[in-house]
């Protein structure tokens, strides 16, 4: 606190007095002797204020005190330092912060007292509904009884005081006869006539011994007393003793399954309370729901149960993508509550199960399959895409198609990209882990051959491009032969991917093998030549002992062509925009020939080797600019 004297128009400082904490060492500044002369020096243990006045017409200036001792940082005297420097900032940003942990920690507390504060308030407002509703019936049930017993003693007195009216009524009638007898016998005294005296006296005297034959009942009909039974109040008692007594919980409610509530082996479960009980624990009882288990419970699934203290339980340790059937009880001292109604849980499904082998893709688009790998069905699947760079890195957006219906998907990408390609499997519990990643180039079209179609005595190469016929006849047994099966023709049709863009892919021969190439419908008959019919078009090779004849045959009908220089490497160009269907020798970059036709369907490639022998087939290549010109 600073004193100040004013004298001749100049303010002074007198006395200084501060108390400063600059870290956890302090210092103390005490307070100094003052003089009262105003150039008397003020003696100090620790200098570290500076003596400055103001005139009254002048701007603020500073001057330094005389004989000050030293800064403590050493500054020289005339300095503005005047506080003595306790710790380095990093010190003080490290207390700072361990200031504002504190600070975050003591809301943090704060907050969880505000949430118990309120929890007691609601807590306390229930119990308080509880008790006036207890003492309210208790209430009710006493009126009830006092009613009862009102209405029982105003029967009582209407009964009491009729049996008196009734008893009064016989007295008054008795004394009425008496009084008539008593006037009767005294007229009969009186006559002065004896002969009617005679006359009338006995009838008199008769009626007075039949009026005394009569006794006369002087005992009250009725006692005076009223019937006070003992009031039976136990239901009463029973209710006063149940305010102190925690009455069994109501039956829970379990919550229908949220989405992304599950694991692949585990279940998130809740359910709630619609009334105020006081609850030690729930039980949560679980098992699987097995389609094939019989109506009769001795082989019904095991049950399994946990027991928790709040309203929601986590368990682990279930099967993928199974349904689970789960219901609940509350306890407490009082007794278990009845079960809840069961919910049906799903946990999430097993990852799918890309078939590579039945995958395709072309500069445009990929068409991915897949297996479900779970028992149960699935809602959807969602497939995710990853473009990879030049230098091989992933990158960081990933991008998904949801809802996916089957297990299949076409899927538009970027010419000459390369992705990496997953699939989920969706339920109600949530997505599955990813499948197993597939690589797609779109540097041009890639296709598997379908083995299905494939001709018995056609071998395919495990990688799945090369063809070969072999020399040996298969017995008529090994012949097994199906409706999609070539039967007549030793060819096999490719999976090409229903895309009507542009496609290109190159077959491999050698000079002594006679084979047709080309692309056919997939109805095309099976008991036929491919280019014998209006549903195949095809490159044919023949050798004759004289020259290598080619043939370009649709519905059996070939141009005359003669081609000079026998084609090793063939590539063909398929363009469903133009309706062509081109062939070329890649060696020499020589157009051979071409269809042209307007496809109404999708076509597959088709391979067909006529005599002994191989072909190749290289595809998932870029298509050379002449393909399409």
């Amino acid at each position: 606190m600073d004193l100040y004297e004013i004298r001749g128009g100049r303010l002074d400082v007198i006395s200084e007095e501060a108390e400063h904490q600059l870290s956890r060492d302090s210092t103390t500044m005490e307070r100094s002797d003052v003089v009262p002369d105003r150039g008397a020096r003020a003696t100090r243990e620790v200098s570290t204020f500076q003596r400055f006045s103001v005139d009254t017409n002048e701007s603020l200036r500073f001057e330094p005190c005389e004989d000050s001792s030293p800064s403590p940082t050493g500054a020289e005297d005339g300095h503005d330092d005047v506080f003595k420097e306790g710790k380095t900032e990093l010190e003080i940003d490290s207390v700072r912060n361990q200031l504002q942990g504190k600070v975050s920690e003591m809301e943090s507390f704060a907050g969880h007292l505000e949430e118990i504060f309120l929890t007691v308030e609601e807590n306390f407002g229930r119990q308080e509904q509880h008790l006036e509703q207890h003492y309210n019936d208790v209430l009710q049930t006493l009126s009830q009884r006092y009613d009862e017993r009102a209405a029982g003693l105003e029967e009582e007195k209407k009964a009491k005081l009729e049996a008196l009216y009734n008893q009064l009524l016989s007295c008054g009638q008795a004394i009425d006869a008496s009084k008539e007898l008593i006037e009767t016998a005294q007229q009969v005294y009186r006559l002065q006539d004896k002969r009617l005296f005679l006359k009338t006296v006995m009838p008199t005297i008769n009626r007075i011994k039949e009026f005394a034959k009569d006794e006369i009942d002087f005992t009250l009909a009725t006692t005076l007393e009223f019937n006070t039974p003992l009031a039976d109040l136990s239901d009463v008692k029973t209710m006063m003793d149940s305010i102190n007594v925690v009455p069994a919980p109501s039956a829970p409610v379990i919550n229908p399954q949220m989405p992304n509530s599950a694991t692949q082996t585990s279940l998130r479960v809740r359910w709630s309370l619609f009334s105020d009980d006081t609850v030690e624990y729930y039980d949560l009882y679980y098992r699987p729901v097995l389609e094939d288990t019989p109506a009769d419970s001795t082989c019904a699934p095991q049950v399994s149960n946990v027991k928790v203290k709040e309203t929601h339980c986590t368990v682990t340790d279930l099967l993928p993508n199974a349904q689970y059937e789960l219901w609940v009880t509350a306890t407490n001292t009082t007794g278990i509550s009845p079960a809840s109604e069961k919910a049906l849980y799903m946990t999430v499904p097993s990852p799918p199960v890309i078939k590579q082998r039945e995958c395709t893709s072309c500069p445009e688009a990929a068409l991915i399959r897949w297996e479900s790998g779970n028992t149960n069905p699935v809602d959807s699947y969602t497939v995710e895409l990853n473009e990879m760079g030049t230098d091989g890195t992933q990158s960081g957006v990933t991008e998904s198609v949801v809802a996916v219906p089957t297990c299949q998907c076409l899927i538009q990408l970027k010419t000459g990209r390369r992705y990496l390609i997953s699939v989920r499997a969706v339920n109600i519990g949530g997505p599955s882990d990813r499948s197993k990643v597939l690589t797609v180039s779109t540097t041009g079209t890639f296709f598997y051959l379908l083995e299905d179609t494939a001709h018995p005595c056609l071998s395919i190469s495990e990688d799945g491009f090369t063809i070969f016929y072999g020399d040996e006849e298969l017995p008529i047994s090994a012949m097994a032969l199906d409706d999609n099966t070539f039967a007549r023709c030793v060819a096999v049709l490719g999976d090409l991917i229903p895309v009507r863009g542009r496609h290109y892919w190159e077959v491999e021969v050698d000079d002594g093998t006679e084979f047709r190439i080309g692309v056919a419908y997939e109805d095309t008959e099976r008991n036929s030549y491919l280019g014998a019919n209006s549903t195949s078009w095809c490159m044919r090779h023949i050798l004759t002992p004289s020259r290598h004849k080619y043939e370009f045959l649709h519905n059996g009908w070939s141009p005359d062509l003669r081609i000079t220089v026998n084609p090793v490497r063939i590539g063909v160009a398929l363009d469903y925009e133009r309706g062509t269907l081109s062939f070329f020798n890649v060696d020499l970059e020589q157009h051979l020939h071409t269809f042209h036709c307007h496809f109404r369907n999708y076509v597959h490639p088709c391979f067909s080797l006529d005599n002994p022998g191989a072909l190749t087939i290289h595809n998932a290549i870029e298509a050379p600019e002449y393909a399409f010109i």
